[in-house]
């Protein structure tokens, strides 16, 4: 088995090839890619579990304010973002993307464990979404580096696409589990909750076992390095006029984009949702996700990474709009379209972003350049979710989402012109 191995190893790189890049599943996607996201599937069960459950805990179970939970949930975005870049240089430093990411992983499954421990204390509960969100951020540029490095130029948006389907198969089995444990311990809240968590640590260990098990750091050239690894070069790259472009585009819609948390509150609150319903409204949103990825991946590498990712904004607009009062639906007949339209903003946004600058960067650099546009991104969205908690509290929620709505709007207006579709496809197609 080993001398097989190694004879196809040494046969992709005589023939040009990485390993890591042989054909897995169905010949869509390498056998690394697949592995990968396997991995974030598992780890997107343990992850979601918490996540479908959270904001209604704080907000109903503990009584926190809008703004409290608004900066809550600042914090729980916001503090990934130095340690995206920390995380993305010591894995090109040390050619370790799958050992950063690994750390990363693990980082977010033990972190499970604390919830139970600190019971409803809110700072204890601030402080371990900040360390589950901290184990995202780290392994976040290291997992997509490996995606992209695993994949040809051409296909990446692609690659990107079936990674991100994946990983929302294990987004829509999580809530579910997190579901059926509240309703078979609903007589007692605490322990209901406490289930969630244990079980979330549990899945989160398998993914861990998984990644260690089955993904691979494709071959590189590390002996002839072209550009040497360091913080100062990874900031560098925001020196490269089309990365810097895709990095503030990212951040102005950012600053514009109301967190997963607020639109699901947002969307119970206009149609008086049973609490009980809560967990299940991010169904919608990656039911739709996981069968539009793929399909708008391969899109985005046939017309253009950037047009995709701006008409994903448009379709969250068109629920911003909706959840606003501003177009007139209501009931399930509201609820199933904003959350469709949820789905394909995501579907649209989320791979096709990392496949657009992918190969903008550097092999050397690919880790430590993906972290500086994710962190860009996500403090955005950190200043986002801290702004509408505020706004909601003042305004309340239709206001504060129309208010969104014409700051997204203006956001994408303004991407268009920073990136033009031409712009935007030039420096790809250069690249491919």
């Amino acid at each position: 088995m080993y001398l097989s191995e190694t004879r196809a190893s040494d046969k992709a790189r005589s023939e040009g090839e990485r390993p890591g890049r042989r054909r897995g599943w169905r010949g869509l996607v390498s056998a690394n890619v697949f592995a990968l996201g396997m991995t974030s599937l598992i780890t997107d069960i343990s992850s979601e579990m918490v996540t479908a459950v959270l904001p209604v805990y704080l907000v109903t179970g503990l009584g926190l304010s809008m703004l409290q939970f608004g900066f809550l949930d600042g914090v729980y975005s916001g503090s990934t973002a130095l340690l995206r870049i920390v995380g993305g240089y010591l894995a090109d430093k040390f050619t370790a993307r799958k050992a950063v990411a690994g750390s990363g992983y693990l980082m977010s499954a033990v972190t499970k464990l604390g919830f139970p421990l600190v019971g409803s204390s809110v700072p204890g509960i601030g402080m371990m979404m900040a360390v589950d969100r901290a184990g995202k951020g780290i392994r976040t540029a290291p997992r997509d580096a490996l995606i992209s490095l695993s994949t040809p130029p051409e296909s990446q948006g692609r690659a990107f696409g079936v990674h991100r389907a994946m990983d929302t198969v294990g987004a829509f089995i999580g809530p579910v589990i997190a579901f059926a444990l509240m309703s078979m311990m609903s007589t007692s809240l605490g322990t209901a909750y406490d289930a969630v968590f244990v079980v979330s640590f549990c899945i989160g260990a398998i993914g861990v076992v998984a990644l260690a098990l089955f993904v691979r750091d494709p071959f590189t050239r590390k002996k002839t390095a072209r550009v040497a690894v360091s913080l100062r070069a990874g900031l560098g790259m925001l020196g490269n006029a089309a990365f810097r472009r895709a990095c503030i585009g990212a951040c102005l819609l950012g600053l514009a984009t109301v967190s997963d948390a607020f639109v699901y509150l947002a969307l119970q609150n206009r149609t008086d949702l049973a609490i009980s319903w809560f967990p299940l409204l991010p169904l919608g949103t990656t039911g739709v996700y996981l069968l539009a990825a793929v399909p708008l991946g391969g899109l985005a590498d046939r017309i253009g990474r950037w047009k995709i990712f701006l008409a994903g904004h448009a379709c969250l607009i068109g629920a911003y709009l909706l959840i606003g009062g501003v177009l007139d639906l209501r009931g399930t007949a509201l609820i199933l379209v904003v959350l469709a339209l949820h789905g394909l903003f995501y579907a649209a946004t989320d791979g096709v972003l990392m496949a657009h600058a992918g190969p903008l960067i550097p092999e050397e650099l690919r880790t430590s350049g993906l972290s500086v546009l994710q962190t860009t991104q996500t403090l955005g969205r950190s200043v986002s979710s801290v702004a509408f908690g505020a706004a909601w509290m003042r305004w309340g929620p239709e206001n504060t989402i129309q208010g969104f709505t014409v700051a997204l709007t203006a956001a994408v207006l303004l991407c268009m012109v920073l990136l033009r579709p031409g712009a935007a496809h030039g420096p790809e197609v250069a690249d491919v």
